[in-house]
């Protein structure tokens, strides 16, 4: 099964050099649990056309530092992938920015949340259950980096999961099978450390030291990759 990881940004340089890029880490995070799955990225950011949806069996959208509301010459063209593919009924899952991304496809709405940046580990409460989403969990734990959120859901939207401070933070749309996260479950937590040190000036230092207290503990990115796996090979 041939996935096409659309890269929508990119590490900061120095993180890249130690960690990878995007799309390396969304494939080390789905290989253990489906050695069937093979990955191409594409980096829209950069201008490189997108594929065709006849070039891929899913598709994977990842987090970039833009938002889905500015105007950039390439989310409309991805907006319009993200409906051809879920009008050929291949899976596709979004993360993060993808996640926004996809829900504006689909009709949502996204702003840039009055309540601040998300930082740290965040837990979601599961309000809603699917076929792929075993091994069961009433939460989920992961590692989030964002201010932008989805604010309405498409039409005829599940919300999978949320919290307090994300209610919309797991999606699953009526258009094909696709799905998507806020949280980043391809963010190893060594990841996640270095990006909230690399941001501290941006974020201040009280968030800076809840968000390493929670990162210092486990999370269930695992359990979340297993999901995705499931997702793409049930699909």
């Amino acid at each position: 099964m041939r996935i096409a990881i659309i890269e929508t940004g990119v590490p900061p340089a120095p993180l890249k050099e130690r960690h990878g890029d995007y799309p390396t880490m969304m494939a080390q995070m789905l290989a253990p649990f489906a050695p069937n799955l093979s990955f191409f990225a594409v980096k829209a950011q950069d201008g490189e056309p997108l594929p065709p949806v006849d070039a891929f069996d899913g598709l994977l959208i990842t987090g970039s530092p833009a938002g889905v509301y500015e105007d950039h010459d390439w989310i409309g063209p991805l907006e319009k992938l993200v409906r051809d593919t879920a009008k050929a009924g291949k899976p596709q899952v979004g993360i993060c920015f993808g996640h926004q991304l996809m829900a504006q496809a689909f009709g949502g709405k996204v702003e840039k949340s009055d309540k601040g940046w998300g930082v740290g580990v965040h837990k979601y409460a599961v309000k809603d259950r699917a076929e792929w989403m075993s091994p069961e969990s009433n939460r989920i734990a992961c590692a989030v980096s964002h201010q932008d959120q989805v604010v309405e859901a498409p039409k005829g939207a599940r919300v999978l999961a949320g919290s307090d401070f994300c209610p919309l933070g797991a999606l699953s749309y009526a258009e094909g099978p696709a799905i998507s996260f806020q949280m980043h479950p391809e963010f190893a937590h060594d990841y996640a450390t270095d990006l909230l040190r690399f941001r501290a000036e941006r974020f201040g230092k009280t968030l800076v030291d809840e968000g390493l207290q929670t990162l210092a503990g486990e999370s269930d990115r695992t359990m979340m990759a297993r999901w995705i796996a499931n997702f793409f090979q049930g699909a």
